[in-house]
């Protein structure tokens, strides 16, 4: 009885979610920031590395569905392309089929991610397991064709060995540790290659009270170079098509090359 009253409130909590869920989605798509997706088997430190990525502060537990809403955080790479970072529920075998639906619906956020970081915990003692579980629900939800960064987590807690058996199960894989911050400088650099990259050039000159584009510049696009002159502020960009429209009135017309002699 305690389970199925348990499993009841699950449904109800998912539930709830929904709107609010499907509000922030529409959002990201609207301003079009890349989004990437933390997916992995519950338990695999994907909140832990979300906070070690972001400093969010979210819940980190080790209990199944600590994390049941999909936790949406905002991140930039190395070179300073905005994009959003959600995790989601963890995944596990042979979950209750009442369950299923309700998930289901979170796991939406995996399906309409940009690039799935697939987290496995490299301690676990089946870890080939987890990684066929959650890329079979991956397809079931729509996300084979995703980029996908496969990232053995709690690489601290091995031996040379099983790295070695790790790396034969996915030869592309990352091993980070969530706890010591090993990794995390090559998993960015990896989410950034991977991102879809804005890739109109321009260069723009903002007023002063036009603050607003400008964030929204420094969120979304790619600011290559910046600086200020009397009438504003002076940029140089890679914006994408919906980004070209918003700051369309500021663009400077690139100098022209001067004719050479004859």
């Amino acid at each position: 009885r305690r389970i199925n009253t348990r499993m009841a409130k699950l449904r109800s909590q998912i539930k709830g979610f929904g709107p609010a869920r499907e509000t922030k989605r529409a959002n990201r798509k609207r301003t079009g920031i890349p989004n990437v997706a933390i997916a992995g088997y519950t338990n695999a430190g994907k909140s832990s590395i979300l906070n070690r990525i972001t400093n969010a502060g979210v819940l980190v537990e080790n209990s199944l569905f600590a994390t049941l809403d999909a936790t949406v955080r905002k991140a930039s790479t190395p070179s300073g392309q905005g994009f959003t970072l959600t995790d989601t529920v963890g995944f596990v075998r042979q979950l209750p089929h009442q369950l299923v639906e309700a998930f289901r619906s979170t796991l939406e956020e995996v399906g309409s991610a940009d690039v799935i970081v697939h987290v496995v915990d490299a301690s676990h003692p089946d870890p080939g397991a987890q990684l066929q579980t959650v890329r079979e629900v991956l397809s079931d939800v729509g996300a084979r064709d995703i980029p996908e960064i496969v990232v053995f987590n709690k690489s601290d807690l091995i031996d040379s060995g099983t790295s070695l058996q790790l790396r034969g199960l996915a030869p592309e894989a990352l091993f980070v540790s969530a706890n010591t911050g090993e990794g995390l400088d090559l998993l960015m650099a990896r989410i950034e290659t991977a991102l879809p990259k804005p890739s109109i050039a321009l260069s723009l000159k903002i007023p002063f009270d036009r603050g607003d584009l400008i964030a929204m510049l420094h969120d979304e696009a790619l600011v290559i170079s910046s600086d200020y002159v009397e009438e504003g502020t002076v940029l140089s960009v890679l914006v994408d098509e919906r980004q070209k429209v918003l700051v369309q009135a500021f663009v400077v017309p690139q100098a022209a090359k001067p004719a050479q002699a004859l």
